[in-house]
């Protein structure tokens, strides 16, 4: 004898539909559930009931021969399906999906969830939104509220599932004819619960969106359905479970079929069965307050809950919802001030957590290898941004930063690294670590360079490195195979670093690829793998750099010359880094001084370089001022000098500030020029020191005039400038900061 077929019409992700669905399954005992999913995945349903599955989770079906074409159908606790599985496998009901194979929707090309969306947005409105057309026939401004009112927040028990049913039958009548796929769809649910009928003798459970409830009722012959279906795209697949996060079930986020605020939806399931659901909310919002540092006493809740309540009456709701709720708790716990209401909104509306699946779940082997790395690092994935600081001295902190530079590798952003440097003379990393869904398609699409996350990164730097053009690129490719801890990876690009180095002759290349190297050999400190290649390898390409520098950097445009001159200060940090050999050093150290007695050599180049010689001591006070004179003498075109002075003391300030020496050069070359000289130079003095913070200028200012003893002796712009200083130091500042405005 067929079963009974019932029809549960719900909203995905509905705190109210899973309720009443529940409490109906209760009532109905069926012996088969079915469920609108994809059908193939219907095996991986009993994992739901394991313990160690925690959700948000999602179902990440792919493509077998293209990981990238993916998707994914999230589950959260207080979705109609997830509780309608686990009541299913609870009570040893049958179970499974009834929706059209995956493989439909991957097997078409650009396939995926929010390609479907996007097709079924066409221009119906009542196919487009039907609670939206529903709302309006009843006076609401939107579907989300008259939904909210009539099934998610109300507390009433009564023949929901029918009235949706109706509703939904009615709304068909007047929409457009189905797109092809949402056709097809409804075609293979109806042959599915066919199928399930004539197998079960008890009552069957179909649980489905509202939308489709009037067309699985339909009566079809199975032929007309099979013809529907004929011709449609195949794909092979692969199925698993994968984590989710609490943001990325909002809307926002742009799932099609996210909700709101989720972290109200868990809200209202989790007190599904209590009366003071308001209370409880309110008393959270509080808690959350309280810990952010804002005193909330317990009278404010008390009131906070009776004008929710009240504004619930006034308008005619069955009980207070969010939006009473929250205008309540901006007028009695936040003070009227929505500010600090937005500050703590994203926790309570959103959430930031991460679901969690068994360790015996079917995973691509890059997703077991993570999840193992996971659990041996003590790193758990969580949606919201969370600083991490790793000290690469220990053990755990050195094992941790591998594993969050290889997956950087794989171009899995796990973790953003903020900076990394020495700390109180240690190693030290910060991070900022965010995990989103979309990293498990990421590593599966990375399977191809191999099976475990050490493998696969070194493959996927190795092909980077076979198709890297520039010498720089190459170079810091290399650091991230090193500092990833990855040996072939790493032995694999010095060997063509060393090839590329010696077929290139162009010296901002060769420059480029300095500061990646110098990273190399201090992390050599503090991680494992051989530099020694690398240590004899970057004081060659330094000494090619020294060559190429001095025609390099001649007859430059302002673009080029601005674009040199960073790689030269770059280069020149790396130099001092690696401390390499005294002679590649006094090489580099050669090239500089030649820019200087080079005639052509871009002045803002010059400049830089002299800058650099004079910070090591290769040029004194007495010489910096000579040069100075020289070129910046009355013959000197204004734009050449200009680029000279711009170049030697941009980013000195702090020099000027503590080198007594180089400032009275510099007053007495001041005080040298004739008015007309100073008068034609001024916007170019304007502008190089304009460039200082105000605390530069004031130390600056101070030193000059002699306060606190730092100032040059005798200086006579202003007469008795110690005593008048206090008085016109504000006005100085402001000119300072007129001439930086033009």
């Amino acid at each position: 004898m067929a079963g009974q077929v019932s029809l549960f019409g719900i909203r995905h992700h509905g705190p109210g539909s899973a309720r009443r669905l529940v409490q109906a399954l209760d009532d109905l005992k069926p012996s088969a559930v079915l469920i609108e999913g994809p059908s193939e995945a219907s095996e991986l349903l009993p994992m739901l009931a394991d313990p160690e599955m925690a959700t948000p989770v999602a179902l990440l079906i792919y493509a077998e021969d293209n990981p990238a074409n993916a998707s994914f159908f999230p589950f959260a606790e207080y979705s109609p399906e997830y509780q309608a599985a686990r009541w299913a496998i609870r009570h040893g009901t049958a179970l499974r999906f009834i929706d059209l194979p995956a493989s439909d929707r991957l097997g078409t090309a650009g396939g995926g969830i929010e390609d479907e969306m996007a097709a079924s947005a066409d221009d119906d409105p009542i196919s487009r939104d039907p609670i939206g057309v529903l709302a309006t026939a009843a006076g609401y401004d939107d579907g989300e509220s008259w939904w909210s009112d009539v099934i998610e927040e109300n507390p009433a028990s009564g023949p929901v599932f029918a009235a949706v049913a109706d509703a939904m039958t009615a709304l068909r009548a007047e929409s457009k004819p189905l797109l092809p796929r949402e056709a097809a769809r409804e075609a293979h649910m109806r042959i599915e619960i066919a199928k399930a009928a004539k197998e079960c003798d008890g009552a069957i459970a179909v649980v489905c969106g509202a939308w489709h409830v009037p067309a699985l009722a339909e009566r079809r012959s199975l032929a007309a359905d099979r013809e529907l279906l004929k011709g449609r795209p195949k794909a092979k697949i692969k199925a698993t479970w994968a984590p989710w996060t609490a943001p990325r079930l909002a809307r926002a986020s742009g799932y099609g079929a996210g909700v709101v605020a989720p972290g109200w939806c868990a809200h209202l399931w989790a007190t599904r069965d209590g009366a003071d659901r308001g209370a409880v909310w309110l008393a959270r919002v509080a808690y959350v307050l309280r810990d952010r540092g804002h005193f909330v006493s317990t009278a404010s809740v008390i009131e906070a809950q009776r004008l929710g309540t009240a504004l619930a009456a006034l308008r005619d709701r069955p009980a207070p919802g969010f939006e009473e709720l929250r205008e309540a708790a901006i007028a009695c716990l936040c003070g009227g001030e929505r500010a600090l209401w937005n500050d703590v909104a994203a926790e309570l509306l959103i959430g930031s957590g991460v679901g969690s699946i068994p360790a015996a779940t079917p995973l691509a082997p890059l997703l077991e290898d993570l999840q193992r790395q996971q659990k041996a690092t003590r790193l758990k994935p969580e949606a919201l941004e969370r600083a991490l600081t790793l000290d690469l001295r220990s053990e755990s902190g050195l094992t941790r930063s591998t594993l969050l530079h290889r997956l950087n590798a794989l171009d899995v952003p796990w973790g953003r690294l903020t900076d990394a440097g020495r700390s109180r003379g240690t190693f030290r990393e910060n991070w900022q670590l965010r995990w989103e869904p979309e990293f498990a398609v990421q590593l599966v699409e990375k399977l191809i360079y191999g099976s475990t996350i050490a493998e696969a990164a070194g493959g996927r730097l190795m092909e980077a490195m076979r198709s890297a053009t520039e010498l720089g690129t190459l170079a810091t490719q290399v650091r991230n195979a090193m500092i990833a801890d990855l040996p072939r990876a790493t032995e694999f690009g010095i060997a063509a670093l060393e090839e590329k180095a010696a077929l290139t002759s162009d010296c901002e290349a060769l420059l480029a690829a300095l500061p990646p190297m110098a990273d190399i050999l201090r992390y050599g400190e503090a991680r494992a793998g051989t530099v020694e290649h690398l240590a004899t390898l970057m004081p060659r390409i330094v000494v090619q750099a020294a060559l190429a520098l001095p025609y390099a950097a001649r007859n430059l445009d302002a673009a080029a010359a601005g674009k040199l001159r960073g790689a030269i200060l770059a280069a020149d940090s790396a130099i001092q880094l690696a401390q390499l050999e005294a002679d590649a050093v006094a090489g580099w150290r050669d090239a500089l001084q030649a820019l200087l007695r080079d005639g052509q050599a871009t002045r803002l180049v010059a400049g830089t370089a002299a800058r650099l010689l004079y910070e090591v001591e290769l040029l004194t006070a007495g010489q910096a001022s000579d040069l100075l004179a020289r070129m910046l003498s009355p013959g000197t075109p204004v734009a050449e000098a200009a680029g000279f002075f711009e170049g030697f003391f941009e980013g000195a300030g702090q020099r000027l500030i503590h080198d007594a020496a180089l400032r009275g050069a510099v007053d007495a070359w001041l005080m040298a020029l004739d008015e007309e000289a100073f008068t034609a130079n001024l916007p170019l003095f304007r502008r190089v020191f304009s460039a200082l913070d105000p605390a530069e200028r004031r130390r600056l200012m101070d030193a000059l005039f002699e306060r606190r003893g730092g100032g040059a002796k005798g200086y006579r712009l202003i007469a008795g400038a110690a005593d008048i200083w206090p008085k016109h130091q504000a006005r100085v500042i402001e000119l300072l900061k007129s001439g930086a405005a033009r």
